[in-house]
């Protein structure tokens, strides 16, 4: 096998990586290429994942200082970058802890971490890495890893009790929360979404989209009836596809994709929508068939 191939191998794997410590698809994916620029130009390796897994986390972790310097600057609410997760180009999604990596309920916490906790964290959940692994890659002693990966759970908690409908619930309720969108059914809208349930958007200055959060059933039911009646009246196309792991609302007006929205569950009803609307975050996605 070439170097080229081994590489090509791992390419979903280490992208998947790189998204999940980034929570932005277009930096992984210059992450990737500046990582196998590194392995053309290497001499012989031992360990080939291993080597690249390395090079991929410590690009990362070079990133994310200021990348945070960036957020504090955006305008309006930073969410992840959206990517389409159906054809596999980020590596398996067969485990609740896989699947919950890349949600965006998990990448946002994810901010929370220092960057060393957050690659003990992504390596050991979503890849199943060692503890003694985990400390090979970033250099330090084992009871180190095993300290920051404690930490990093610690605060985001366990993804096996958040994770409470699986990917075919899911869809399922946003299927029914799409058509009754679509049918103007208030009602039907009414009992898919929670009390509590809060609408987030990001725009980033250059899309459409609330300053602040919207909180609350009543409030959430007159934006997504506003918005749903907008899209019709622009013949807007919204369809459900499998994003960041889950069922999403994606949006086009003429063929352009401008508009994300990504839900979140719990007792068969949404609790979060996330929509992304800023043309910046749009644009990787934009460029891949559904």
């Amino acid at each position: 096998m070439t170097k080229l191939d081994q590489f090509a191998a791992s390419r979903p794997r280490l992208l998947g990586l790189a998204y999940r410590m980034l929570g932005e698809a277009a930096e992984a994916e210059d992450v990737v290429q500046d990582a196998y620029l590194r392995w053309r130009d290497s001499g012989e390796v031992d360990v080939p994942e291993a080597w690249l897994t390395k090079v991929v986390t410590n690009l990362c972790l070079n990133r994310l200082t200021s990348a945070r310097a960036r957020r504090e600057r955006y305008v309006g609410v930073w969410l992840p970058e959206p990517v389409l997760t159906g054809d596999g180009a980020l590596g398996p999604l067969e485990t609740v802890e896989q699947r919950e990596s890349l949600s965006f309920g998990m990448l946002l916490l994810l901010e929370r971490l220092t960057p060393p906790e957050r690659a003990a964290f992504v390596l050991r959940e979503a890849f199943g890495y060692g503890h003694r692994e985990i400390a090979g890659i970033l250099d330090v002693q084992e009871a180190h890893a095993r300290q920051l990966y404690r930490r990093a759970r610690a605060h985001v908690g366990d993804p096996r009790r958040r994770f409470t409908a699986t990917p075919e619930e899911a869809t399922k309720l946003f299927e029914r929360f799409l058509a009754a969108a679509s049918r103007g059914d208030v009602a039907g809208l009414e009992r898919l979404l929670a009390e509590d349930v809060v609408s987030w958007a990001d725009g980033g200055g250059k899309g459409p989209a609330a300053s602040r959060p919207i909180t609350g059933r009543l409030q959430v039911l007159r934006f997504v009836n506003g918005l749903a009646r907008r899209f019709l009246k622009e013949e807007a196309e919204a369809v459900i596809g499998t994003v960041n792991g889950g069922p999403a609302m994606i949006v086009r007006h003429r063929g352009a994709l401008i508009a994300v929205t990504v839900p979140e569950f719990a007792d068969g009803r949404i609790t979060v929508l996330r929509t992304i609307t800023n043309p910046d975050k749009l644009a990787l996605m934009a460029a891949r068939p559904l």
